[in-house]
């Protein structure tokens, strides 16, 4: 489905990390929607067909905009605000030569012409007004994010229904953080459980309980994000505390004994490559019945995305982990949960 066409867009007042904007319809806390589940609106940026690693079998991922973190190594950074963004990809330019059509339409002349006569994108003056972008003719410029209806999204997760059925697939919500837009993740959710969709989520868990808490009634597995047990370093590296997520984490798992729910660690260098670090967290799990642990290796495949959108990747010049690192944390978190098994 093609993104929607592009409407002008004004800056409104930064949003605390942590959070939650309740000028904004897409995330205000209701516990009523305005408008029937099929018609809510949400913003996305891509629907990703065919996944394998984000729940069981074969899945359907929304990914929806807007996340009151901001982790230093986010591989999707254009999930992070809650607008349609501009996103400039220089490789794509055809060069000034060729075409001149951002040059002629930006009100702010935030564009100009590099020493490679392609154009450069001063972010610092742009406002997001998106002209640029819906001129330019090779994508060079172009959107992240566009608007979804509930029955828009749920007609492309159908599509598959096939495979859904023979591998036990299903929809998988992810982000950014998915029930930032609550009404319309919980729609989703609602929508989906009506016609027997299976369905899951990949949250930080940073969201108010009553949001989290209504989200497990039409869930069937959760992965829910734990980045460090000290809230201290979690400040540093997210923007906010852990308190929230941890509390939140635990009443889920009282609330729902027999919900699935995969708790994930991103094993950063520098931030939680240690064995004290995962223990720690580890030693949390243990306290969640049923739950599992794993540990995802760091990467970098979203760093070229930083450019994209005029920032800096947080991590520039951290490399991956040392070979067999992710190995040897990974049998610490096991040793932690068979320990914990016993003495239970």
């Amino acid at each position: 489905m093609a993104p929607a066409a592009p409407q002008a867009f004004r800056p409104r007042p930064a949003v605390a990390a942590g959070a939650f904007d309740t000028r904004n319809r897409l995330h205000k806390e209701k516990t009523l929607p305005t408008l029937p589940d099929t018609k809510q609106k949400g913003l996305v940026f891509n629907i990703q067909k065919y996944s394998v690693h984000d729940g069981p079998g074969i899945r359907t991922i929304i990914f929806l905009k807007g996340c009151s973190l901001r982790c230093d190594w986010c591989s999707n950074p254009e999930s992070q605000a809650l607008h349609r963004q501009l996103a400039y990809n220089p490789q794509k330019c055809l060069g000034v030569d060729a075409c001149k059509r951002c040059l002629d339409v930006c009100p702010h002349k935030a564009i100009s012409v590099g020493e490679d006569r392609k154009v450069v994108v001063d972010f610092t003056r742009c406002d997001n007004c998106l002209q640029c972008a819906e001129a330019c003719p090779a994508d060079a410029l172009n959107v992240y994010g566009y608007e979804v209806s509930v029955e828009q999204a749920l007609a492309r997760v159908e599509e598959d229904d096939i495979f859904y059925s023979r591998s036990g697939g299903g929809l998988t919500l992810s982000g950014g953080e998915p029930l930032y837009q609550s009404e319309f993740a919980l729609a989703l959710l609602r929508e989906a459980r009506k016609r027997r969709i299976n369905t899951c989520i990949e949250t930080c868990g940073n969201v108010p309980w009553e949001v989290l808490k209504e989200a497990g009634r039409y869930l069937d597995s959760v992965f829910y994000d734990v980045k460090s047990a000290d809230s201290a370093r979690h400040a540093r590296v997210t923007g906010t505390g852990n308190e929230r997520i941890l509390e939140n984490l635990r009443k889920l798992r009282e609330a729902y004994p027999g919900l699935a729910i995969t708790v994930r660690t991103p094993v950063i260098p520098g931030v939680n490559d240690d064995e004290a670090s995962i223990g720690a967290i580890a030693d949390f799990v243990c306290t969640l019945p049923g739950a599992t642990y794993e540990l995802l290796a760091y990467h970098r495949m979203g760093t070229p995305k930083y450019g994209y959108i005029g920032r800096t990747y947080p991590l520039e010049g951290v490399g991956n982990l040392p070979e067999g690192r992710i190995e040897e944390l990974r049998a610490v978190a096991k040793a932690r949960a068979e320990c914990c098994q016993a003495a239970n």
